[in-house]
């Protein structure tokens, strides 16, 4: 049987430096992230290549570390039922961006590179091949229309 979830949250503009967006350089591209029963809002912003302020998360990094927390927990999830056991693991997601001409444009392809500390040597394969199962898994990644690549390094 199939079940259904729901998500929501709240995009706030907080941009209008006066004018609004009365020209292309009049505005700023800042917003927060909020959502009701949430600890704190998050300050986002554009990539500084659209205007934006670069010590602020933006769309685009969003999007790829949805795919990398998705990808995450499903693989916990699956070494944790398989008997293998993650002491840590740390990933630097990155992601190709390819503009059209007429500004248009989309993420091409996200490239995973997970870090994972193991308890135990002989788990080594298995817990290369769980990463195939989790991506299969990963409601964020069956959702996308771009490659996603995985090149894990496990190690003791």
């Amino acid at each position: 049987m199939m079940k259904k979830h729901d998500f929501q949250c709240k995009i706030d503009w907080c941009g209008n430096l006066g004018t609004g967006t009365s020209a292309y350089h009049e505005y700023s591209r800042d917003h927060l992230l909020n959502q009701d029963h949430k600890y704190s809002s998050i300050q986002c912003s554009s990539d500084p290549i659209f205007r934006g302020d670069k010590t602020k998360y933006n769309p685009e990094e969003f999007f790829i570390a949805s795919v990398a927390s998705c990808h995450m927990l499903w693989y916990l999830h699956l070494c944790a039922d398989r008997g293998v056991v993650v002491i840590d693991y740390q990933d630097e997601v990155s992601a190709e961006l390819i503009l059209n001409e007429d500004g248009s444009g989309k993420i091409h392809n996200i490239v995973l590179k997970p870090q994972i500390k193991i308890t135990n040597a002989k788990d080594i394969e298995l817990a290369h091949s769980l990463h195939q199962e989790a991506h299969r898994f990963c409601f964020i990644a069956a959702s996308v229309n771009c490659n996603i690549e995985i090149r894990s390094n496990i190690f003791i």
